[in-house]
């Protein structure tokens, strides 16, 4: 056994089996996956603070099933914050973590949750967003189209006043985000990005679908916003996602599309530290300028009504 305790921010934290393999192609252990989340705590933490968390943990690494938990554990610690939310159909509610310190990353981690997923809002106004996510989901590997899409639906914010940041997600797509003022429940702001998202489905037919059915969608790019809604979850800047290579969900700046050697796998746990001390976050600054959908969504009926 591999068993040790470290101090994160003067908590102790009792951490296990560092040896086992999560990532078994790379030879990425689970030490490795803690000693990722321990560094990237300073710059990811912000994406994580005052939201509830689900957990998406693979106790023997990504070549076993993993599964998905949202309820806090009885044993956690108690410096993990916690927050009790309501579950709208089932009736009741529960609690969930709150990840606002490092110690509780790196707890986490040590648990084998490979990827936090986050709420779109924070634990003071659940019911109200600060995120707006569009999830560019392709049907394929090809990057290709999912460049073309992202710079398609950047064009359209930009067209009806709204400034959007993009992400790579670690896994096939990209995500494109807007900051909310959070003056909107997820109802009205699901409704917005829906008709968005329908408007550009039609005026870009053979590139963009709103089809939920894998089997309609006819290879295109799935123009996802149905991730705008209480209780769902996204995944935060810089978390590492449970797939070969580790790779890791990477805040771009818009340019950055035009490098084909870009995609959305290209940064992973292992050099997304070199990317981070050749330039800044390119999201450091994005929650700064929360904008208000009300003006935008006159120019987009405008638009709608106008052709």
């Amino acid at each position: 056994m591999d068993d040790r305790k470290i101090n994160v921010n003067s908590y102790t934290i009792e951490i296990s089996n560092l040896g086992k393999v999560f990532f078994p192609d790379e030879n990425i252990t689970k030490g490795d996956l803690i000693d990722y989340y321990r560094r990237i705590a300073p710059i990811m933490l912000p994406y994580l603070e005052e939201r509830p968390l689900m957990m998406h943990r693979f106790p023997d690494g990504i070549s076993k099933q993993g599964f998905y938990q949202k309820e806090i554990s009885d044993y956690f610690p108690n410096y993990i914050q916690r927050t009790s939310v309501e579950k709208k159909e089932q009736g009741g509610s529960q609690t969930l973590v709150v990840c606002n310190n490092a110690a509780t990353l790196v707890y986490l981690a040590n648990q084998a949750c490979i990827t936090p997923h986050v709420w779109l809002s924070r634990r003071d106004k659940p019911e109200y967003p600060d995120k707006l996510i569009f999830d560019l989901d392709p049907p394929s590997v090809d990057f290709e189209p999912v460049r073309t899409g992202a710079r398609l639906l950047k064009e359209m914010l930009e067209e009806i006043g709204l400034t959007s940041f993009v992400m790579t997600t670690g896994s096939k797509g990209l995500h494109v985000m807007v900051p909310l003022d959070r003056k909107e429940d997820f109802n009205t702001v699901r409704a917005f990005a829906s008709g968005l998202a329908d408007f550009l489905a039609q005026k870009q037919p053979e590139l963009f679908t709103t089809e939920t059915r894998k089997d309609k969608r006819q290879d295109r790019i799935f123009l996802d916003y149905l991730r705008n809604a209480y209780a769902q979850t996204a995944v935060p800047p810089y978390a590492v996602r449970a797939k070969s290579g580790a790779p890791v969900a990477a805040p771009l700046d818009w340019h950055e599309l035009e490098n084909r050697e870009i995609h959305s796998i290209t940064y992973n746990i292992k050099n997304i530290f070199r990317r981070l001390g050749q330039k800044d976050d390119p999201w450091n600054k994005a929650m700064h300028k929360p904008e208000s959908l009300d003006e935008p969504r006159r120019r987009l009926q405008d638009m709608k009504e106008n052709g």
